[in-house]
């Protein structure tokens, strides 16, 4: 029994690198420089960003750039005397109706958003401030540029579309056409099609090579086919995908008895071209082995309706059952289990054949 508790508490602790939405789990840490890092590549740092922060970031540039601009023009009034409460007859301020930093700061903004209500302009009195004018709207809208970049990027990323391809919570472990396989179902939840789809997996396990280096996480190529075995495979219904446990593949040593104590994660990859913008999208899960069945297979999950149409019902997406030929796959104390059980009702069959006898008999 505690050697029980301990295996399930291992279980239950077992980490994870890829989560099973997608996400990885991997934490990047005491990286030197990381932030200036983050700077050189500040275009995929702001796409990155989370809406909420790109949002206020979108907002305080605006604002900084207003107020900053604002203060200079402030100071040009002010080294030239326009806020002087009286001035010469002949005295032509840089920029009318400027005399405080509020003033300063709403012709910055009418200047930068080109609203022009026309009771704050800029004079020829001053050259200094028309070149400022000019910098102010050519960085400006630079910044503009690459601020609306960056949404419109981060708007038409494949994530989303990614989001809305659905792999089976759990894999089975079933016979197919006479093969030993490992199977997933993959689903697209839209009825825009997903071309050149490609699925494959990476086992990652510990390995320890022949030096005795022990490597935490080694990859090995998992490769999946459907039953055409297409390499682009047409997923406009819920597909199962198949892996042939042979003696080629990197889970050749799965048995009934040992897939529970196994320490190894994998992780299954989707990559297709989105129809509607050529756009390439990858969706990604994991199984761990207390996620794997074996000897079950999945519920059917596509039908026929009555007026003829193809349906999907996914409320059976994640459903699985016993699997037709599941006696080969069970431990042998399972088997004995279902001997006895066979011979208990063979048994009684044959009590009930006799009393039959005879009572036709008498």
């Amino acid at each position: 029994d505690k050697r029980k508790e301990c295996n399930n508490e291992k279980k239950a602790h077992r980490p994870r690198v890829m989560s099973k939405d997608g996400h990885s789990n991997v934490k990047i840490d005491k990286v030197d420089g990381v932030f200036l890092l983050y700077l050189q590549d500040l275009w995929t740092t702001v796409i990155d960003m989370k809406w909420r922060y790109k949002l206020t970031l979108f907002s305080a540039t605006f604002i900084m750039t207003w107020f900053f601009f604002g203060v200079i023009y402030y100071a040009i009034a002010f080294f030239h005397g326009d806020l002087q409460e009286e001035f010469p007859s002949n005295h032509t301020p840089c920029v009318v109706n400027v005399d405080s930093i509020t003033g300063a700061f709403l012709f910055s903004m009418e200047s930068q958003t080109t609203i022009g209500y026309g009771f704050r302009y800029i004079t020829e009195e001053c050259p200094h401030a028309i070149f400022l004018l000019v910098a102010q709207l050519v960085i400006t809208t630079l910044i503009e540029i690459f601020i609306t970049g960056t949404f419109l990027a981060k708007i038409a990323r494949p994530k989303k579309r990614a989001e809305t391809i659905k792999f089976s919570n759990k894999a089975v472990i079933m016979k197919h056409n006479g093969k030993l396989c490992l199977v997933v179902q993959v689903a697209n939840m839209r009825k825009s099609l997903l071309i050149q789809c490609q699925l494959y997996g990476k086992l990652l396990h510990t390995y320890e090579t022949k030096e005795g280096e022990k490597i935490l996480l080694n990859q090995a190529n998992v490769s999946f086919n459907v039953d055409s075995s297409s390499e682009s495979p047409f997923l406009i219904l819920p597909l199962t995908f198949y892996h042939v446990l042979d003696e080629h593949s990197p889970l050749r040593d799965l048995t009934p008895q040992n897939i529970k104590e196994k320490n190894f994660e994998l992780v299954v990859l989707l990559n297709a071209t989105v129809e509607s913008t050529s756009a390439i999208c990858q969706s990604r899960t994991s199984y761990l082995p207390e996620e794997i069945f074996w000897g079950f297979e999945f519920v059917p999950v596509v039908s026929i309706s009555q007026t003829g149409k193809y349906v999907a019902d996914f409320s059976h997406f994640d459903k699985i059952r016993r699997s037709p030929d599941s006696t080969f796959y069970y431990s042998d104390a399972e088997k004995q289990e279902l001997e006895e059980k066979y011979r208990r009702e063979e048994q009684q069959e044959r009590e009930q054949r006799i009393g039959l006898l005879q009572q036709y008999n008498v």
